[in-house]
């Protein structure tokens, strides 16, 4: 240690023979640029003679590749998007999901969530399928909403011949034996467990929101398998389900990363001609049914008060979420209404610090900046091909549980009302920035394109996208915030509800101009 002091003292002080030569003889020599015995005297900014050029992502704003389609003989439709990289992401998406389970078993389609990626035809076992994309660096998902099944593979772009060839096999080959269904039956009951006693609300909350709005219809129908139909579930079911729902032209195979002539020809090799499992290729009676917003009130009563996630208890909190119909994603109306969205924001109060979280939406500067008792106020949009649902969660005490809800009820009334020019633009800024970000990853792209194509043929890029929402003017915002509140509201209330208002008060005050609640009075507290 002594010595390396010692040396480092010398070369700060310019000591030594280092230093004595140089007052000698003034600076030392230009030393000549070299990249190694192989390449003398090349400078560093030349390239090499004999190395390949190298190639680099370019940006100018606009992308360079266009999402391309191509729709087989069968009707599947093969989508791509081209991107830089090693890697891509290539999946299936069906339009299929728990709003077509309403001539069948309600949870069908969570049931084949769990079963994905389990034996098929040429696979003996879920491991053997995670071997063989091991061998590709690859990853494998499935995910089913309320109108869509999605089933993903993220690997090396090399391996894009055996990806396919693996998902046109999960898809259409599943063997779906006794013990994978049993064991799936397990899975669901833990998550239904699970769902029940989570701190977050969010989720259920959502379940309910949509069985209050589309009473038993579309939408509305569970998501999650309810209890009673775990133990009825079983392959002839799922059969007849895939029968009806999993055909080629209610599918897009879709891929980022990938070349597009490529994916065409595995599609070709493996998804066209191909006899499923369940023996037809051609759909039977599929639900072409069209949601029907019905509005309405689903409530929950709840002991939360022993919540907790550790040794720091939870304060015990009742939970509402009041929402109105809105538009389906297909309509010019969607991107006003993702506006007002963002315009509205919110989260909780204990994440109100920082840049960028959301400080001056409204439902923080008019309800967790005002109202310190509030625990959270957050706005959601969902969106479908036929309807949409904007709704706002709140959360708070259950002594103050119709303060809140008035609270609510006015911000909606406020939708209608003058739109500010500034916090209309930081909106827009901010959407168009949550846009952007998000689709800088390959699978948020991957969807992106699989779930435009599957509803509309195509794909609007992220360019045209700001360009929509650059156009949105507060007269826009206004006419749909104003149309929206004619609707019947949709309620979902959980926790202690001793003090929620009835629905018809709840309907008043939305129907109200200023958003108060009808005066109650008691003879008796």
């Amino acid at each position: 240690m002594a010595a390396v002091v010692v040396a480092a003292t010398r070369l700060l002080r310019g000591s030594g023979a280092w230093g004595r030569s140089r007052l000698r003889f003034g600076p030392p020599a230009c030393r000549q640029f070299s990249s190694g015995g192989a390449y003398p005297n090349i400078p560093l900014s030349s390239p090499l003679p004999g190395v390949p050029k190298p190639i680099f992502a370019t940006v100018d704003g606009q992308e360079k590749f266009e999402t391309r389609v191509t729709t087989l003989d069968n009707g599947l439709r093969v989508a791509s998007q081209n991107k830089f990289g090693q890697f891509c992401t290539v999946g299936i998406l069906i339009n299929s999901g728990s709003r077509y389970e309403a001539k069948y078993l309600s949870g069908i389609a969570h049931f084949l969530e769990k079963l994905a990626f389990s034996s098929t035809a040429r696979f003996d076992s879920k491991d053997e399928i995670l071997l063989t994309l091991e061998k590709h660096g690859g990853i494998c998902d499935c995910q089913t909403s309320r109108d869509t099944t999605m089933y993903a593979v993220s690997a090396d772009s090399k391996g894009l011949d055996t990806v396919v060839g693996l998902l046109a096999d999960v898809v259409l080959q599943p063997r779906l034996t006794d013990e994978e269904i049993e064991m799936t039956r397990m899975a669901v009951q833990f998550e239904l467990e699970d769902l029940n006693m989570r701190p977050d609300p969010e989720p259920l909350l959502t379940e309910m929101i949509h069985e209050a709005a589309y009473k038993e219809n579309t939408v509305g129908l569970h998501r999650f398998c309810p209890p009673e139909n775990i133990a009825k579930i079983n392959r002839d079911v799922l059969h007849s389900y895939l029968r009806t729902y999993y055909t080629p032209d209610r599918m897009v195979l879709a891929g980022v990363g990938v070349e597009h002539e490529h994916l065409v020809d595995c599609a070709r090799k493996y998804l066209l001609g191909v006899r499923p499992a369940w023996g037809s290729t051609e759909a039977v009676n599929v639900d072409r049914s069209v949601a029907q917003y019905t509005g309405g009130i689903v409530k929950l009563e709840r002991d939360m008060s022993s919540v907790s996630l550790g040794p720091t208890p939870i304060p015990e909190l009742t939970h509402i979420m009041v929402g109105l119909e809105s538009c389906s994603f297909l309509e010019e109306d969607f991107i006003p209404f993702a506006v007002l969205n963002m315009m509205m924001g919110g989260g909780g109060s204990f994440s109100a610090g920082g840049p960028g979280k959301g400080m001056f939406s409204r439902l923080y500067l008019n309800v967790l900046n005002r109202h310190h008792w509030m625990y959270n106020a957050t706005s959601y949009h969902h969106s479908y091909e036929d309807t949409g649902l904007l709704c706002i969660h709140a959360s708070a005490d259950p002594r103050q549980v119709r303060e809140m809800v008035e609270i609510i009820t006015k911000e909606f009334i406020l939708m209608g009302g003058a739109v500010d020019s500034v916090e209309l633009e930081r909106a827009k800024t901010q959407l168009m920035s949550m846009l952007m970000m998000n689709l800088e990853s390959r699978p948020v792209i991957f969807e992106d394109v699989g779930r435009q194509v599957l509803a509309t043929r195509s794909r609007k890029l992220p360019h045209e996208l700001c360009a929509l929402i650059r156009d949105v003017k507060p007269d826009d915002v206004k006419r749909v915030a104003s149309g929206m509140l004619r609707g019947r509201p949709a309620v979902a209330a959980l926790g202690d509800l001793a003090d929620l208002p009835t629905y018809e008060h709840i309907q008043a005050a939305l129907s109200s101009k200023d958003g108060r609640l009808p005066r109650t009075y008691r003879l008796f507290r």
